[in-house]
């Protein structure tokens, strides 16, 4: 197996908004906010739903590779509910192998409103549901130590059993690598994330915003300094200004495509995370990988939703 992802198993509720529903409601453009199942239900209730998919970043990666024809699996919990089935249906249908033995929970599946503005921007809001209690006792020791990677997600991370989770694994991983997720996940967990960073990971995915949040920065140039003492694999996307690969004293840019018809950003990261991963993994070089993953960030950036087809 190529590769094999950790993460949240939520399911993606897609619905366009204008900027005067995220004023009304309170919500920061662009970030992701954590509900209650009675906020997410009330957010709900006057929007029309424009699509559902299994989602949650790592998984969202983990599909489009299997998409580029990676042999590729997921760990995420779900509950034995009407969008637990959902969720694995979903998988299915994408080749993606299910580690996870599916039982009757107290906690609903997860889910995540994904609302799109006019610019194309998405802001989040998700009832993590049985999503985030994953455990130890969840991880399957043989699925992760017959993976080259094992891909997690910084949204999984949390004090307690999430915690153990992401441990056994990369106790067991041959390789492990870590999208940051998003600011807001930075800023609460700083200390972990950068222990993580600099003592448990070896590849780290993270957009510039988090990048420079991570080590508090100033300037970009910080994030390569920083990056280049690490002797890891950082890889950074930034927006208009492309991404960029940093392993020890090894740098490499790729440009950002333009004349792009942005419709929608949602799963650009996730996307990117998986063009580069199988560059990585069929043996590319890291400016083959960082164009693959550019190439397929500009194709998700154009249509709605975090699915290629």
């Amino acid at each position: 197996m190529k590769v094999i992802g950790i993460g949240n198993a939520i399911v993606d509720v897609l619905c366009k908004v204008d900027d005067k529903f995220i004023e009304d409601h309170k919500l920061t453009k662009g970030t992701m906010k954590l509900v209650d199942e009675s906020e997410f239900k009330n957010l709900l209730s006057n929007l029309k739903i424009e699509d559902t998919v299994s989602g949650g970043s790592v998984a969202n990666s983990i599909v489009g590779m299997s998409q580029l024809g990676d042999d590729v699996s997921f760990i995420g919990k779900v509950n034995n509910d009407e969008l637990g089935q959902k969720y694995i249906e979903g998988l299915k249908k994408e080749n993606v192998k299910y580690f996870y033995k599916i039982k009757k929970e107290a906690i609903p599946t997860g889910t995540c409103l994904i609302l799109i503005t006019p610019d194309s921007e998405r802001t989040m809001c998700t009832f993590l549901g049985i999503a985030g209690k994953i455990g130890e006792e969840d991880i399957d020791d043989e699925a992760i130590k017959s993976a080259e990677i094992t891909f997690l997600e910084g949204y999984l991370w949390d004090e307690g059993n999430p915690k153990k989770a992401f441990e056994k694994a990369m106790s067991l991983a041959s390789m492990s690598a870590m999208s940051l997720s998003d600011p807001f996940c930075v800023d609460r967990h700083k200390k972990s994330f950068l222990d993580l960073v600099k003592n448990k990971l070896d590849i780290v995915f993270a957009n510039e915003k988090e990048a420079m949040s991570l080590i508090d920065a100033n300037d970009f140039n910080e994030v390569i300094t920083f990056a280049k003492n690490l002797n890891k694999l950082i890889v950074v996307t930034r927006s208009d200004k492309g991404s960029i690969a940093i392993y020890g004293p090894e740098v490499v840019e790729s440009q950002a495509k333009s004349n792009l018809k942005i419709i929608d950003l949602t799963g650009a990261g996730d996307l990117f995370a998986a063009g580069f991963l199988h560059g990585l993994v069929n043996k590319k070089n890291y400016n083959e990988s960082l164009d693959l993953g550019t190439a397929m960030a500009s194709k998700i950036i154009q249509k709605i939703g975090a699915r290629l087809d």
